[in-house]
């Protein structure tokens, strides 16, 4: 009886040994192919709609220099204002802010709010930091971006923005703010200012449930 029982204990043990290296086993091929997943989801081929073909160089509040396909896999809204703006900058500000609270927590990991600068001489990398500061946009969600006036000018022409100089600190500009999907192509556009953002957080959720 006392053999009957230890030799059960170790087909037991035996049992529950192949079932361990069976769920590992099972672990490692479903991380491979989550690895091989989004490798292949990286190396998918920008479409001729997608921003990431844009070859410009930008850089950002914290000084690092970036193109646009760094930010590849995530949903942008992006605006384009200026930081010594009194006039309409604060309500697309705002706009960006009251859309960004109202995203579900779930989604926000997928979704970068984007604020590129018209005024690229003035707004430099420390002014543009310390307007994130002031206006608390300072988490990593949150990205502030400058560049060459002609690159400044090409971009814009992308968004359908249209600015202009009309004194030494002041432009006229289009109020638009715009939805990109993860492969950097516009889906959505919100014209106005302190209009309902719903059509614009219900396209973005429709964006950021695509991705993996």
């Amino acid at each position: 009886m006392m053999k009957s029982k230890i030799e059960c204990q170790k087909i037991k043990k035996g049992i529950l040994s192949l079932l361990f290296l069976g769920i590992f086993a099972l672990a490692i091929t479903l991380q491979s192919c989550n690895q091989k997943a989004k490798a292949a989801e990286k190396d998918k081929a920008i479409s001729d709609l997608s921003i990431y073909n844009l070859p410009s160089k930008w850089t950002n509040q914290n000084g690092q220099n970036i193109e646009m396909k760094d930010m590849k896999g995530k949903v942008l809204v992006m605006v384009m204002i200026y930081t010594s703006c009194k006039a309409a900058c604060p309500r697309l500000v705002a706009d960006m802010r009251n859309i960004e609270q109202r995203l579900p927590e779930n989604i926000k990991d997928k979704v970068k709010m984007v604020l590129v600068s018209i005024d690229p001489e003035a707004d430099t990398p420390k002014r543009l930091k310390a307007f994130a500061i002031e206006n608390k946009m300072n988490s990593n969600q949150w990205v502030f971006l400058r560049s060459t006036e002609e690159n400044t000018r090409e971009f814009a022409a992308v968004l359908a923005v249209n600015y202009k100089k009309v004194s030494p600190m002041d432009f006229s500009h289009s109020n638009i703010i715009s939805v990109f999907n993860a492969d950097g192509e516009l889906t959505y556009q919100q014209e106005g200012l302190g209009v309902n953002s719903d059509p614009t957080i219900a396209k973005i959720k429709e964006e950021a449930q695509k991705i993996n």
